[in-house]
């Protein structure tokens, strides 16, 4: 007797049959229609496409209970209304051309429909041309005359009331709230022109009035002072005295906005803000080109804050990616990623001090202060760390001799051209002084200043015996071999001489292999053999060239065995091995210009620390002025290699609050 096949359960067969239109609006709103802020979004969108110069909106329970947007636009005529509900019915757009080059916040024809679709909704609208406003009922269609001024109001209540199970994902009251108010101020950051008011449960929450007339004749310049009000007004003044501006062109791309400086880094990234043309978005492209530029200047796992507005022709970006057009897609990504990157790296390029220095003689302007006395040139400084009396310290400090060498392991930094170079290009002024045994009286004011810019060279003789003209002022003393004091126009400005020395070498360096010269490198005695996976071998033999422009020799030993036979001199009694994994990770992942950067970035940064002054090493008045006037003209010279800040200033009125004076 044979055996049976067991039963298998065969689900029964279905017919294939069209959705009913309620159940098709209700799958597209779960698209469009998140949560309350989502609906806030899009209606607010809405009232910007309509031409609003004042937008309010006006929530319940978060936006649950009740979204009314209220704009004076152009308004939505009679006939038009029963339209607008229609699933696909707009006025953005008519054609495949108009699609590919979106020019309007809105464009889809989702929006209402499907929002309409998950609660009750009414439309009251009135045009320039209308005698009165008429009111529209979604769900009943009645449309009967109403009375309001120009513009329209969309009223959305019991939001998600038809679908339970979506309403019970919803949050708290307050979270939702908040979650509106954001979707809010991203629209107001982007549009100066528009005044926006946010109430809840009766009470004003936020308001922002418009900086910007509706005039089409504003130009540029008026254009960018009401932006940066704005983002004063929704961000914070602090955002605007903790940034930089941002402009930069790239052909017919064009990056504006702000950059917040280093400092004002957060542990999260919730003041990011990029805009596409006025929109919104979130974009991985603009997101990696930001955070590289703060790559140099961040420090640990910070998050930069900044507001970056990309203007393109809209025929090279597709904003037609997801149905809430927060995503985009660009032509070509690689272009806008340089325009961003370098547009915001310029900015943060520039030293802070020349900045500060300026504004603050454009205030002291009508009220000049007097400048101290100057110290003698060539007197050495006085040790504040030390416990030896005052006028013995200075003896002891005269005597010094050049015997501990500034520039330490600064052959590390000579391998970098195979040959001993001028002291003008290879490492700073200080390393160069410190290589002479004579007494600092002889050699510092020559020295020190000899590979000093040409404008910081002319501003030392210029303004001799006038420190406060200088935007980091005049050394007057050096703190527990670490610290250098000094006394310019705002007060007190104290840095720590390593990492300002470290950023000094490390930006020269840089600058030296930029101009073609390549990263030494070392051949090991016993190459570091390592197992190694096939694409990790793979990428070993199709980037043999970048590896060797990193000093880097790493070859196939066995189908699975990789040999490093060379590292960066530099780098010699580092882990070859771990090394190479690490270079050829970021290979196999990222573009092989972007990793030899990055990389030598990293490997150049080393030679710097190692080639800047050491801690415990003391300087003379001259030294210490040399080192600040190459901080004033040094690119991101505010920030060491690591992203730690290299000075501080306390202003007067910081020094006498200490103090109680004037209470």
């Amino acid at each position: 007797m044979t055996a049976q096949p067991p039963d298998t359960c065969t689900p029964p067969r279905r017919p294939i049959r069209d959705l009913p239109d309620e159940l098709i609006s209700q799958i597209a709103a779960g698209e469009v229609v998140e949560r309350p802020a989502s609906a806030v979004r899009e209606l607010v969108d809405n009232a910007l496409d309509a031409g609003a110069t004042q937008i309010t909106v006006r929530l319940l329970a978060g936006g649950v209970r009740l979204i009314a947007v209220e704009d004076d636009g152009v308004g939505i005529a009679q006939a038009e209304l029963p339209v607008a509900l229609r699933r696909h019915a707009t006025s953005k757009i008519t054609s495949l051309h108009d699609l590919e080059s979106v020019a309007t916040m809105g464009f889809r024809g989702e929006a209402l429909a499907a929002i309409a679709s998950v609660s009750e909704m009414a439309l009251l609208s009135r045009t320039a041309e209308q005698s009165s406003a008429f009111l529209l009922d979604a769900r009943s269609g009645e449309l009967r005359p109403a009375a309001r001024s120009r513009g329209t109001t969309v009223e959305v209540k019991e939001l998600f009331f038809s679908t339970p199970a979506r309403r019970k994902f919803l949050k708290t009251d307050a979270t939702e709230l908040a979650h509106c108010v954001e979707a809010v101020r991203r629209h107001a950051l982007a549009r100066p022109d528009v005044g926006f008011a946010i109430w809840h449960e009766g009470k004003l929450v936020e308001q922002w009035r418009a900086t910007l007339a509706p005039d089409a004749t504003a130009d540029d310049a008026q254009r960018q002072r009401a932006l940066q009000q704005r983002l004063g007004d929704v961000l914070g003044e602090d955002f605007i005295h903790q940034s930089v501006a941002v402009h930069g062109r790239l052909g017919n791309l064009i990056v504006t906005g702000r950059a917040g400086l280093p400092d004002a880094a957060r542990s999260r990234a919730d003041q990011q803000f990029c805009y596409v043309n006025g929109r919104f978005v979130r974009d991985k492209v603009l997101t990696h080109a930001a955070r590289s530029a703060y790559e140099d200047v961040l420090h640990g796992h910070r998050q930069p804050v900044y507001a970056l507005y990309v203007q393109i022709e809209p025929q090279r970006v597709d904003v037609n990616v997801h149905p809430t057009k927060i995503e985009v897609r660009f032509r070509d990504s690689r272009e806008v990623h340089q325009a961003v990157r370098r547009a915001v790296e310029s900015a943060l390029a520039a030293p802070r001090a020349q900045a500060l220095a300026a504004d603050a003689a454009a205030s002291t302007a009508t009220a000049p202060v007097a400048a101290p006395a100057a110290l003698p040139a060539q007197s050495a400084p006085a040790q504040l760390g030390s416990h030896q009396p005052l006028a013995q310290s200075w003896q002891a400090q005269a005597a010094i001799k050049f015997d501990e060498r500034i520039g330490h392991k600064v052959s590390d930094l000579q391998a970098l051209w195979g040959a001993p170079a001028d002291a003008s290009s290879a490492v700073s002024s200080l390393s160069a002084s410190a290589a002479s045994t004579a007494s600092p009286a002889d050699v510092a004011p020559a020295a020190a200043l000899a590979t000093a810019p040409r404008a910081s060279v002319n501003t030392a003789a210029t303004h001799a015996g006038e420190g406060t003209a200088w935007p980091l002022g005049r050394a007057v003393a050096q703190l527990h071999g670490v610290y250098i004091l000094a006394e310019s126009a705002q007060g007190l400005v104290v840095v720590d001489m390593h990492a300002a020395h470290e950023r000094i070498v490390y930006e020269r360096l840089k600058t030296q292999v930029d101009q073609g010269a390549r990263i030494a490198s070392q051949p090991l005695l016993i190459p570091a053999t390592f197992a190694a996976t096939p694409e990790e071998v793979a990428t070993a033999e199709a980037h043999a060239d970048t590896l060797a422009v990193l000093g880097l020799e790493v070859v196939p030993f066995s189908p699975r065995t990789l040999a490093v036979r060379a590292v960066p001199t530099t780098l010699a009694q580092g882990d070859p091995v771990e090394l190479a994994r690490s270079v050829l990770a970021e290979l196999g992942t990222h573009d092989a210009s972007t990793v030899v950067q990055r990389a030598r970035n990293e490997i150049l940064a080393t030679m710097a620390c190692h080639g800047a002054v050491r801690a415990n090493r003391r300087l003379t008045i001259d030294e210490m002025n040399a080192l600040l006037r190459q901080m004033e003209v040094t690119e991101r010279s505010d920030q060491c290699n690591h992203g730690r800040p290299t000075w501080r200033q306390l202003s007067m009125k910081e020094l006498d609050a200490l103090f109680l004076r004037g209470r």
